[in-house]
């Protein structure tokens, strides 16, 4: 995928993307490479992580379990110290 970066905004660069430049981002000047400027064309690649997404699923299935388990044992009481 393409970019171009049309220009700077502050911390940012709007890039054009599409076909026509039809799709506006605002990216960060921090995570482009050194050196980068206006009218600059980029090449963007997007990959799915999918064991970083499997990992997170996992996470938070432990999570909503632990979460689960102590619901399952409090009675709705509340005791004094």
């Amino acid at each position: 995928m393409r970019a171009v970066i049309d220009r700077v905004e502050g911390e940012f660069a709007v890039l054009l993307m599409g076909e026509k430049g039809e799709i506006r981002v605002n990216f960060p000047l921090s995570l482009l490479p050194e050196g980068c400027k206006e009218s600059d064309v980029l090449s963007i690649a997007i990959e799915r992580d999918a064991q970083a997404t499997d990992n997170a699923k996992e996470r938070t299935s432990s999570l909503m379990e632990k979460l689960k388990k102590k619901s399952e044992g409090k009675t709705g009481i509340i005791q004094g110290p």
